[in-house]
């Protein structure tokens, strides 16, 4: 006759036979999640998303800033460009580069005025930023936050501050990040 009493239970933190290891699961997860070589799993988790209307969505780890920038870049996403366009004032109809830039870095705080590309080239702290990158050089400006590029350029269909998920040449841009960030 068979034990009636059930089986004992594995000790606590031992391993199935035939179960794959920590490394194998990372694998995996990395190759379905479509993870480059040498991306780190933090980096995925630090992503902001973008919506089918073309608005960025803020990780959940984001600090408050950068959920700040991004709410403010939705507010000009999809606006129309024109060379000046939100220096003269904050709310404006249309953006240029540099205009969408500020009016994103104003609202958390960032920066106290609108500034042009040539002056973004000087602004915050040097290199790229964990957070929020801005590349500046005497023609324009564009920002990385959480990951998406906030431009005014490289998108089919009309000019204007879009967030967009395609990566851009950083040759002779500067690229500068605000403390911390």
């Amino acid at each position: 006759m068979a034990d009636p009493r059930p089986a004992a239970a594995a000790p606590s933190g031992s391993v199935s036979p035939g179960a794959p290891s920590d490394a194998e699961v990372k694998q995996e997860l990395r190759q379905a999640l479509g993870l480059k070589h040498g991306a780190s799993e933090r980096q995925l988790v630090d992503l902001a998303e973008l919506t089918p209307a073309g608005l960025a969505v803020a990780p959940p780890s984001a600090p408050p800033a950068v959920d700040a920038v991004i709410s403010a870049g939705n507010r000009v996403a999809r606006a129309p460009y024109v060379y000046g366009g939100g220096h003269g004032t904050w709310i404006d109809s249309a953006y240029d580069c540099s205009g969408s830039v500020s009016f994103a870095l104003v609202n958390a705080g960032l920066v106290r005025s609108q500034l042009d590309s040539t002056a973004f080239e000087h602004w915050g702290r040097p290199g790229p930023g964990r957070w929020i990158t801005v590349y500046a050089n005497a023609g324009h400006a564009w920002m990385v936050v959480a990951g998406v590029r906030f431009d005014t350029s490289g998108r089919a269909g009309p000019r204007g501050s879009r967030w967009q998920p395609q990566t851009r040449g950083t040759g002779g841009f500067v690229a500068r990040h605000p403390v911390g960030l």
